[in-house]
């Protein structure tokens, strides 16, 4: 096979894996050189490991339901999922809150579904955080304390080697006297369109002034980790994180603090791209339009973020649903272009009752939310798609809390599941 012209220089081992010739899988992280590559197609997989056949049939899933005349289905489980990612051949990726990360193959059947297996382990949990890019032919995964680097063939049933450590975070300690609030995920995702890799790490407490530069923050890099600096500041816990793949503006939602007068914070989903420099979050000091939470503080200069949700609505996931998809199962022209969030819910009870877990819809124009932002209302932009998660006003009535969503290549939704494990479905 012949390797395509890098864009940008190839440096040791990177030269040899975005050929495919790195063989064998490994549970132990090694460092890897700061080049970079680049890739404009995955090769298919020279040998891969062949899955257990249709081991599930797609099932409805009882209580939830999808706006706009859409179908949702229950495909698989994958216990503790968490970020999802789409592969060029329909299978997909699931990151865990362990220290696996799980293929389910096939996923784009109608029925048919082999069971979910173990795609690589690396030994940094919670290995939440996962991505996807077509350029680097490369899966990115974000751990507890790195992030990492697997290349990938096209077809690959299991990893076909080492995954490389190609940047750390969290390298010091949590706050002096931390609340003991500490957030232990870290997000990632790829922009093919501007070969830049983010990586999103949670805060050591509720609210704090860190001592560890690479917490509450969100990391830029090349694509093999090379540079890193920091793109946002102060942004309590970015979980939710994805780039436009039209524009490449990277987008990230925010679980706001505790604590708070009722109601407050406003939650968040904002395009950090038109922000000059480290863009300023304000966390823990400043929320919302400027709005200062402590005494003293200066919040003129802090982010008013473009699109807001009530609060302790948890923002998990993130994805845009393209503009021209080209899949059998494409969802009608309404959701394209829009963002699609998933919302976790609380363990709070503002005014008594928990806030509710569903998957909300954000209509768009290119990087311009279509409604704009309401100060005195966090409701406005955005309108229910996947609800009946919670079918009361506790959470004890919980059916099931989402995380992770991804788009097939085919136009289909994926919603992952860390409360039951399962994984859904959405299409038409």
């Amino acid at each position: 096979m012949r390797c395509p012209r890098p864009v940008y220089p190839l440096i040791g081992l990177f030269a040899l894996i975005a050929c495919g010739g790195a063989t064998g899988s490994s549970a132990t992280p090694t460092p890897a050189s700061t080049g970079s590559q680049a890739q404009t197609a995955c090769s298919p997989a020279r040998s891969q490991a062949q899955s257990t056949p249709g081991s599930t049939t797609p099932a409805p899933a009882p209580g939830l339901s999808v706006a706009g005349g859409l179908h949702i289905q229950i495909i698989a489980h994958v216990s503790r999922a968490r970020e999802l990612a789409i592969l060029p051949n329909g299978d997909l990726l699931v990151a865990t809150g362990g220290s696996n990360v799980d293929l389910l193959p096939l996923a784009q059947n109608s029925s048919g579904i082999p069971a979910a297996h173990t795609f690589i382990t690396i030994a940094d949990p919670p290995d939440s955080g996962i991505a996807f890019s077509t350029a680097q032919c490369a899966i990115y995964v974000a751990g507890g304390h790195g992030v990492y680097r697997i290349p990938y063939s096209k077809g690959d049933q299991r990893a076909q080697s080492t995954p490389q450590l190609i940047a750390s975070i969290r390298t010091g300690s949590v706050a002096p006297n931390s609340d003991g609030d500490v957030h232990r995920t870290a997000s990632v995702t790829f922009s093919d369109a501007t070969r830049v890799l983010y990586a999103s790490v949670g805060s050591s407490c509720n609210a704090c002034a860190e001592v560890d530069p690479t917490r509450a923050v969100i990391e830029q890099m090349t694509p093999a980790g090379g540079g890193m600096t920091t793109r946002a500041t102060r942004i309590r816990n970015a979980i939710a994180l994805t780039a436009d793949p039209a524009s490449g503006q990277l987008w990230a939602g925010d679980a706001g603090q505790d604590n708070l007068p009722s109601g407050h914070p406003y939650e968040f989903l904002d395009d950090v791209s038109t922000h000059a420099g480290v863009a300023d979050y304000g966390w823990p000091n400043c929320e919302e339009d400027h709005v200062a939470y402590t005494q003293g503080a200066q919040c003129g200069t802090t982010v008013a973020p473009s699109i807001e949700f009530p609060a302790y609505s948890t923002l998990i996931g993130a994805t845009f649903y393209p503009q021209h998809p080209s899949g059998a199962n494409a969802l009608p022209a309404s959701y394209r272009g829009g963002i699609f969030v998933t919302r976790h819910g609380s363990w709070h009870t503002p005014g008594g009752c928990n806030v509710v877990p569903e998957v909300d819809f954000v209509p768009m124009h290119g990087d311009v939310p279509a409604i704009p932002v309401s100060w005195s209302d966090p409701t406005k932009q955005w309108q229910p798609f996947v609800t009946g998660f919670q079918p009361g006003c506790s959470s004890s009535t919980r059916i099931g809390r989402p995380t992770g969503i991804a788009v097939g290549t085919d136009g289909s939704l994926f919603v992952g599941d860390d409360a039951t494990g399962a994984i859904y479905r959405v299409r038409p």
